[in-house]
């Protein structure tokens, strides 16, 4: 009875939900709520003229009866925060996935997109959900309250032969289109390229016309910190393998910082892997909501205790994921110390998952000042504040670089620290390299590479039961299908991925890895990802999953994303920079039956650093489901294969010949390898 009452009040507040902007009578302006973390205050130093456009701008979803009121408090937020997001109309409805059938919609996708969009803006997911914020320190979902509201309206009225349309977070309307098209198309940040800075950016979000959407916050396609954790633990593992020369982790130390967004998955990661992970992170709030979940085992800000536990734990060869409440700069100097006085090397491996693409508002804080003096310093004196980040940088890199003399391994988790590094002056060149390459890799150069190259990336998928029980079907499902694989016989690169995937969701269970929405992720290639579609909709079909489910991706993937300092660093044919495979992959996606896709400027290593795009398949059970999901996620593989093979990966090559083997639909231009380096010296003598 209890449960009952309890859904029908969910699907009372949802029907609310869906209604439109609440105006008559307008909701209390509670402000921002105490006890839950916010975006830093941000400095779009607009002129007057300009301050004006952005209130004029957010007063105009609102009509002129309500507009003097809002007008006074959307100015105070503007010149307070630096931006306007509506806190009045933050809904007090509690925001998690609700089940697909509560959602008042009239198709299935409406309310899968609905469920999608509810769990980024989940405070258990959220990075800033006032601001709504889903990760990485300024990835929107939109930009502003009054955009929710109204994408939710919409969703609730479209049918199959409309098409929502998003603009940076502003809903354009519903415009008619065909059953076959995609029910949602989004674009974010599509600012014109001689206009794409930092410093325009800034107005731009301030005007309220843009937004910067990360990868899987604008596209409503972030699964929490489970996400990142498959992508980390499988970068560990591969480390250890390249650089340590070992499959057994116990022992290793692995040092880095974030415990917020994504980078929250870095403590569980290393538990999975088995090592001794040492995080460390400056925001309190942050540290105790992993801890909390339980992502995190023990946490400390005392650095000589973190030096002590670090210490035993190795001794003992001991399993640990320990949080260490401080900067990570005064960790890696200590570390130093420790070598330079005792001549022990406490550290294995290390990386960085601050939110560098972002440094100066809120994305690095600097050694030298607390966390609340960094966001009292970044909003009262932004030059002063990007000069301590700079210099705290250089600091950062001198204590790797002098680790790194020894028989310890660093790589840039594609963050943009490397980047901004350099940008501050410290030691990071590699000599004689290319610009995109530096003295330490990229995670993708080194370790992920190969693996996109081979068609491998971050498949995921989400039930919108919300029930467990359909979550373990898939991963019954999913393991069952790459058992299959081996045991038909596939290549022993292939097969060593499939084996870490298989023992990834076995783990994945066991380390309660679910934050929200009830979703899995998996690397897997272009078969992989397929068999596993085609198997969940068949058990949709069955009954034996109780209702729809979303396929998706990180846009970090194979072919999802143009990014030079990520995730096509390793592209030498000198087209690292174009961003044709991104923008091909979201209008491809689009033509072969997504229920939406995405496109963004911004992701990963920041505005203006990367194009990427997603998607979202609904799988329902029937047979035109089954016929999208073959199609779509195979165009959605081999782009980037293809385009990895043109630009001389002989990895892409194999691969992308085989393919064309299994199918006669499949044509792709093959390069011809320049046998002889001195016929081109030879060309080109003068």
């Amino acid at each position: 009875m209890l449960t009952s009452i309890s859904v029908s009040e969910d699907m009372s507040s949802l029907q609310e939900l869906c209604s439109g902007l609440p105006l008559r009578p307008l909701p209390e302006n509670q402000g921002r709520w105490p006890g839950v973390p916010h975006a830093p205050v941000r400095t779009p130093n607009l002129s007057p003229t300009e301050e004006q456009l952005a209130l004029k701008n957010a007063l105009r979803y609102f009509p002129p009866d309500v507009q003097k009121l809002l007008a006074q408090e959307f100015a105070q937020e503007l010149r307070q925060f630096g931006h306007i997001y509506m806190y009045r109309f933050c809904p007090s409805i509690e925001m998690r996935a609700y089940p697909i059938d509560q959602y008042p919609c009239r198709t299935r996708a409406a309310a899968a997109i609905m469920h999608m969009i509810m769990n980024n803006l989940n405070p258990a997911v959220a990075q800033f959900p006032q601001e709504l914020v889903t990760y990485g320190g300024n990835g929107q979902v939109f930009s502003n309250w009054a955009q929710f509201w109204l994408t939710m309206s919409y969703l609730s009225k479209m049918t199959e032969e409309q098409t929502l349309v998003m603009y940076s977070g502003h809903p354009l309307g519903l415009f008619p289109s065909s059953p076959d098209a995609p029910r949602l198309v989004i674009t974010n940040g599509m600012v014109i390229p001689n206009y794409s800075s930092r410093t325009e950016y800034e107005k731009l979000f301030a005007l309220g016309v843009t937004m910067y959407g990360q990868m899987t916050a604008g596209s409503y396609c972030y699964i929490g910190p489970q996400g990142i954790v498959h992508g980390t633990v499988l970068t560990v593992l591969n480390a250890g393998r390249r650089y340590l020369g070992v499959e057994d982790l116990a022992g290793k130390v692995f040092v880095t910082s974030g415990l917020g967004g994504m980078s929250g998955a870095q403590a569980k990661a290393a538990a999975i892997v088995g090592c001794i992970g040492v995080i460390a992170e400056v925001d309190k709030a942050a540290l105790v909501k992993r801890h909390q979940q339980g992502w995190l085992m023990e946490v400390t800000d005392n650095l000589d205790h973190c030096i002590m536990r670090l210490r035993e734990a190795r001794k003992k060869k001991e399993v640990l994921s320990l949080g260490y409440h401080g900067n990570v700069v005064d960790l890696w100097e200590r570390l130093v110390h420790e070598l330079d006085t005792t001549g022990e090397l406490l550290v294995d491996l290390g990386s960085d998952q601050t939110s560098c693409h972002n440094p100066f508002n809120g994305g690095y804080y600097p050694v030298q000042l607390s966390f609340s003096e960094s966001q009292s310093l970044m909003s009262s004196n932004p030059a002063a504040f990007k000069h301590l980040v700079q210099e705290s940088l250089r600091r950062h890199v001198t204590a790797i670089n002098r680790l790194a003399q020894e028989k310890f391994f660093f790589w840039d988790y594609g963050n943009a620290f490397l980047l901004e590094a350099q940008r501050a002056g410290a030691d990071v060149e590699k000599k004689g390299a290319s610009k995109m390459e530096f003295r330490y890799p990229s995670y993708v150069q080194h370790i992920m590479g190969d693996i996109f190259s081979q068609g491998f990336g971050p498949f995921r998928w989400v039930c919108t039961s919300g029930d467990p029980q359909d979550l373990a079907v898939t991963d019954h499902l999913a393991t069952s299908v790459l058992e299959k694989a081996i045991a038909n016989g596939v290549k022993a690169s292939v097969k060593l991925q499939y084996m870490d995937n298989i023992r990834w969701i076995r783990e994945a269970a066991k380390h309660q890895l679910v934050v929200g929405s009830q979703a899995r992720i998996l690397y897997s290639d272009q078969k992989g990802r397929v068999a596993i579609a085609v198997a969940i909709n068949q058990a949709i079909a069955s009954g034996k999953i109780k209702a729809p489910v979303v396929l998706s991706r990180d846009h970090h993937d194979v072919s999802g994303t143009d990014s030079p300092f990520r995730e096509t660093s390793n592209i030498y044919d000198g087209s690292a920079f174009c961003a044709d495979m991104a923008v091909q992959n979201f209008v491809g996606d689009a033509c072969r039956g997504a229920t939406w896709v995405s496109l963004h400027n911004g992701g990963g290593v920041g505005w203006g650093e990367v194009i990427n795009g997603g998607f979202g398949l609904v799988l329902d059970g029937t047979s035109q489901a089954e016929q999208k999901a073959r199609m779509m996620l195979s165009w959605d593989v081999s782009n980037g294969v293809a385009r990895r093979c043109w630009s001389g990966n002989p990895k892409a090559y194999e691969i992308i010949c085989q393919t064309m083997q299994e199918n006669s639909g499949l044509v792709v231009t093959l390069p011809h390898e320049v046998a002889d380096e001195q016929v081109l010296q030879q060309a080109l003598q003068p």
